[in-house]
């Protein structure tokens, strides 16, 4: 470190502060928990994952991508506190997977696989949020807004739809040719607008205001008075065996995510040598079961504000843990300027996280790439929304190794006639799986012809391939066949 790289580290901590704010504050609110929670979160995060992870760019945090597991996890288990128990449980196992060096088995999850869950989580973020943007309190249902049961709230409809205009123009070349909104994040600016409304509406339009429902952080006068807020874990839970579910799935998705996050991290700004995902799993672990014991929310690296931190010029870990160090500051001091913002500017910024994960653009780029894509692409989509996160993620997984299963049975065996010649080809190896197609091509040659077989891509036939070939070989003197290098022996 040196005063080139606090140059640079600083104004780098500060944005990535700024941007981290309104996610960590929003993605609580998502997930139906206090918005003290997210920040926390993003104090663990920032702090001692930063200081454990082997990564000078990732920053941890609560992600957006967990909230669908946290919201039915908590309904499934019934608790805060029985879901902190297998959040700690789900430390111990991304503990283990790092110990374990298990962070290689990444590159076994197809690509279709992950951008289905990305997509997934898009869109039930998108289903989650709508409510919100139009003016819920509280936990609300999509369907609620149609059955009559729903409270329409004007002012949150335009502080929801002017916050997503404002992260739309930030988007745009006009606003990035200008060196200096450049530098200030669009969320802020959403959230900047939707407090001026709270602010100004409370004096000018009273009426108005008292439908727009904003965020309640408690104030700390005290040590205690902080302790008191912390939710402490369900020690008994843990023979809930849905408690071990959860802390399996936590598990799996946010060690899923982080590793993504690191893999796309590589392309920004490469490291030599590059972080090592175990040791970075080890972290994660460490962070979650840090989180479970305090009462905080699960906790990933998270690439957009990985990418936020590598695009202004972070050079070290200290912009990192200049913003989770600013985070702390802003929940124990500033609570009651963060209690100006309302839900609304939250849903806004969610609802466009969700769309950018689930951009019309994906699902278009996986049509076109066939149906060796997006048939497991939509499987899983499909399957996350239905059955949740872990059974999606598995019937994708799935669909993809049947079509891969599919495609190579079909193209492992090939036969090709050259007048009363035939020449038989093996592709690949063959298996017990490959016995149908095999006793189909034999069938179709005729008698008193010759059969020559190209095998020198098969290493290995399964004693069920050699059987077939061996039965055909048996009778094709009968038949007038004559055989050319034969893979087996005959008698």
């Amino acid at each position: 470190m040196n005063l080139n790289t606090l140059r640079q580290d600083i104004p780098a901590g500060l944005v990535v502060f700024l941007v981290a704010l309104p996610l960590c504050l929003g993605i609580a609110q998502a997930s139906g928990l206090p918005p003290f929670a997210g920040l926390l979160t993003g104090v663990i995060g920032g702090l001692l994952v930063t200081s454990l992870s082997p990564s000078r760019f990732a920053v941890s945090g609560p992600a957006a991508g967990l909230v669908t597991i946290v919201v039915a996890s908590i309904q499934t288990l019934g608790s805060f506190s029985a879901f902190l128990t297998a959040l700690i449980l789900a430390g111990v196992l991304q503990c283990l997977l790092g110990l374990l060096r298990a962070g290689r088995f990444i590159s076994l999850v197809p690509g279709s696989v992950i951008k289905g869950m990305l997509a997934a989580i898009g869109i039930l973020l998108i289903m989650q949020q709508i409510p919100v943007a139009f003016g819920a309190a509280g936990d609300a249902e999509l369907l609620s807004l149609v059955n009559g049961e729903f409270q329409f709230s004007l002012s949150a409809m335009l502080v929801a739809g002017i916050g997503l205009l404002i992260l739309w123009l930030w988007t745009t070349p006009m606003v990035k040719s200008v060196k200096l909104l450049g530098w200030i994040p669009g969320p802020l600016v959403a959230v900047l607008f939707g407090c001026m409304a709270t602010v100004f509406g409370d004096r000018l339009f009273p009426s108005l205001a008292e439908g727009l429902p904003r965020i309640t952080l408690p104030a700390f006068d005290s040590m205690s008075a902080l302790v008191a807020e912390l939710e402490t874990p369900d020690w008994l839970a843990w023979q809930n065996p849905a408690v071990w579910m959860v802390a399996v799935t936590l598990a799996l998705v946010a060690s899923l995510e982080t590793l993504l996050s690191q893999e796309a991290l590589k392309k920004l700004r490469p490291q030599h040598p590059a972080p090592s995902p175990n040791k970075e799993m080890f972290a994660q672990g460490i962070g979650n079961l840090t989180a479970g014991f305090l009462g905080a929310m699960p906790i990933t690296a998270v690439i957009v504000r990985s990418s936020v931190n590598v695009s202004v010029g972070a050079q070290t870990k200290l912009s990192i843990l200049i913003h989770g160090a600013l985070l702390l500051i802003c929940g124990l001091w500033f609570s009651h300027l963060l209690n100006a913002i309302p839900l609304a500017s939250l849903a806004a910024v969610l609802l466009y996280t969700g769309y950018k994960l689930a951009t019309p653009r994906l699902f278009i780029e996986q049509f076109r790439m066939g149906p060796q894509q997006y048939v497991p692409f939509l499987a899983t989509i499909v399957g996350i929304i239905v059955f949740g996160m872990l059974a999606g993620i598995g019937i994708g997984i799935v669909m993809q190794i049947l079509y891969s299963i599919y495609k190579s049975h079909r193209n492992a065996l090939q036969l090709t006639r050259y007048d009363d010649h035939y020449v038989l080809r093996f592709q690949q190896n063959l298996t017990f799986m490959h016995n149908p197609k095999l006793q189909g091509l034999l069938a179709e040659i005729p008698e008193n012809s010759t059969v020559i077989v190209d095998h020198d891509n098969a290493e290995y036939l399964d004693p069920d391939v050699k059987a077939v070939l061996q039965d055909f070989g048996e009778n094709a003197r009968e038949r007038g066949i004559r055989l050319s290098q034969w893979p087996v022996a005959v008698r």
